[in-house]
């Protein structure tokens, strides 16, 4: 017996996904979860008692946004984002039971904030006027004015200790550079801080991060790629001096928090996808202490205001994200929150990490799962899932698609392949200018050594898959490998022309895009050689494109796919998740996918009949025209068949 398709699903993070945070006397803590239904700000007692809903009507947020719920320093009020006026706004909780009160009227994207030391005000980014700038907010919701005024982003404000002033970081036009600016309340007396180069942030200001500043007003801390891994560095409020690490490490580093007393720093390091909670002094002199789980994942640490306990986020393999409590003077952790449902924990698989050599040498770190109790004689087919991205990471973390394939008789790898984060700069960006190309290698790669070291693997039925770039690199198994290295593909959400997705796309994805590839039109060789779709004639590999539809962002990327190969006799299966933006995430749809690839797999490695797929609404002929004629290009599309053959 196995669980099924609707006990997977129901396993959700409990703890959220943004960091917790504590009341002014230290014995609740606060944190976003949709143990309702929907998010709201909860709070429990650190010993795990008094759970209690605090916010109603929380509502959502806009695409990319978050909640960021921010306690006021001089109260337990709360702020945080919504979009329930119908744009992203600044709200208040004030614990009186009152409807929560709307701070600011900016009708645009927020993409931070932060409270003045009294509690009198806020200063916000919003892109009200077309590009992100800073406003200083009343917390009482009377006043916003915006101080700072220019073309490039300027964003993640901080005040300092006394209140006199802000300190932000301001991006390039690119994304790739980032300087930390002091200035008045008033936007005047402008000061350069510090500036950072080479450090593309996709989402335009997140992974650098504020500029966190130590309670005694004189340093700050700033993420940077400065020595070849992320790590945390520490500089002078007054401009002074040189940066320098906080613990240097050949490790990436994130989530830094200053202990209230300023004499600790509490940081998340990551060692191959498992992240532990360390802690330095601001001294340089390194780590002094850290709390690693075996297999696991901490996150968004939070100090107590006595400064001796740390609420975070901890995550497995088997669970989701629930809230943690670590005593940082004896070593006891507590987990305050369940995310999944009792009795179902122990019928999940467990991944082994493994490394293998690619086809450069290069050594290749990954996570396979296998089917739980495994028949004797019967061989399984392997399937690669491959992570978005690219610059991203597998870690050792919960992920249903590849649970959900290994408890039904599948061998599933989870490989980061070039290109991924987590493994330093150099590894970070080996796959620029070459998607589906080297990248896709390390995926064969993995195949290879999956049908050499695991005796219960069919090494003749092997299958990719994946989401947005880990569609991309489906779609590019699926015309640039040689005939028999993969019998079936399933790109989810990917992305087949690049040159066309400049004109399509959000502005992030274009930054990136000028990133990884380089600007157009010089580089339309490098986008074009990327692109699967114009090797379309080549494909060898029965394909299953999927995506969803209906909502914004979208992109007619997958079923364009689907059109050129259909135009060149190819076979396919397609189909669209109505209610969606291109990405399927409602329950019910991802249920409804997560069986039709069962069905198109277990056709084609295990040759299992498939019902008629009518009846799913997928489709295997399509009709529609090709829009390939692009703002770069009159010529029309022309499939090409002098692509790679990667064995």
């Amino acid at each position: 017996m196995q669980i099924s398709i609707d006990q997977l699903l129901t396993i959700r993070s409990i703890g959220g996904s943004e960091e917790p945070h504590w009341s002014m006397d230290g014995t609740e803590i606060r944190f976003v979860s949709n143990l309702g239904d929907g998010p709201e700000i909860w709070s429990i007692r650190h010993d795990g008692s008094g759970l209690r809903q605090l916010t109603v009507g929380m509502g959502g947020v806009g695409h990319l946004a978050a909640f960021m719920p921010r306690r006021s320093p001089v109260s337990d009020e709360i702020a945080y984002v919504s979009d329930k006026s119908g744009a992203d706004e600044l709200w208040l909780w004030r614990g009186d039971g009152l409807p929560d009160r709307q701070l600011t009227r900016l009708g645009a994207r927020i993409e931070a904030f932060g409270w003045s030391p009294d509690g009198s005000a806020l200063a916000v980014t919003s892109s009200a006027r077309g590009t992100f700038d800073i406003y200083l907010v009343a917390a009482d919701g009377t006043s916003q004015q915006r101080i700072t005024n220019h073309d490039d982003y300027e964003v993640y404000p901080q005040f300092t200790p006394d209140g006199s002033r802000i300190l932000y970081v301001r991006l390039n036009a690119d994304w790739t550079d980032h300087t930390v600016v002091s200035i008045a309340l008033d936007g005047s007396d402008e000061r350069v801080l510090e500036a950072d180069t080479s450090f593309f942030d996709y989402h335009y200001g997140r992974e650098f991060g504020y500029p966190l500043i130590a309670p005694d007003g004189s340093t700050y801390l700033f993420r940077s790629h400065r020595n070849g891994w992320e790590n945390i560095w520490q500089a002078d409020v007054d401009g002074s001096g040189e940066a320098r690490p906080l613990a240097e490490a050949s490790a990436d580093q994130y989530d830094a928090v200053w202990s209230p007393d300023g004499t600790k720093v509490a940081y998340i390091e990551n060692s191959d996808g498992t992240l532990a909670l360390r802690i330095a002094e601001p001294d340089g002199a390194g780590a002094i202490d850290g709390f690693s789980p075996r297999l696991g994942c901490y996150s968004k640490p939070a100090w107590s205001p006595d400064g001796r306990l740390i609420a975070l986020l901890g995550a497995t393999p088997t669970a989701p994200n629930t809230l943690w409590v670590i005593d940082t003077e004896t070593g006891a952790r507590r987990q305050l929150t369940q995310s999944v449902p009792a009795g179902i924990e122990q019928h999940l698989v467990t991944p082994e990490k493994v490394r293998y050599a690619s086809w450069d040498g290069r050594e290749i770190s990954a996570y396979v799962l296998r089917p739980l109790e495994p028949e004797e004689g019967v061989k399984y087919p392997g399937l690669m899932l491959i992570h978005g991205g690219p610059t991203s990471q597998y870690r050792d973390t919960f992920d249903p698609i590849a649970q959900y394939f290994a408890l039904n008789g599948y061998v599933v790898m989870m490989p980061n392949v070039r290109g991924s984060s987590g493994y330093g700069r150099e590894f970070e960006d080996l796959n620029n200018g070459d998607w589906g190309h080297g990248d896709l290698r390390d995926a064969i790669a993995g195949a290879r050594w999956m049908q050499t070291h695991i005796p219960e693997i069919d090494p003749d039925s092997t299958g990719i898959t994946g989401t947005s770039y880990g569609g991309i690199m489906s779609m590019a198994a699926t015309v640039w490998t040689a005939p028999g290295v993969f019998q079936a593909a399933a790109p989810m959400s990917g992305y087949c022309d690049f040159i066309y997705m400049v004109g399509e796309e959000e502005i992030r994805h274009n930054k990136m895009m000028d990133y990884e590839f380089g600007k157009l039109p010089g580089a339309i060789d490098v986008y074009r050689r990327c692109s699967p779709v114009y090797w379309s004639q080549q494909a060898s590999v029965p394909c299953f494109i999927i995506q969803g539809e209906g909502a914004y962002p979208g992109s007619t990327s997958s079923k364009d796919f689907a059109l050129a190969l259909e135009a060149a006799y190819k076979p396919y299966w397609y189909k669209a998740y109505q209610g969606e933006t291109y990405y399927v995430t409602g329950r019910d749809n991802v249920k409804a996918m997560l069986q039709d690839m069962r069905i198109f797999f277990d056709f084609y490695l295990k040759g299992i009949p498939h019902p008629p797929l009518a009846e799913r609404a997928i489709h295997t002929r399509l009709s529609g025209i090709l829009p390939y004629r692009s703002w770069l290009s009159t010529e029309p599309f022309s499939p090409r068949t002098d692509g790679p053959r990667y064995r």
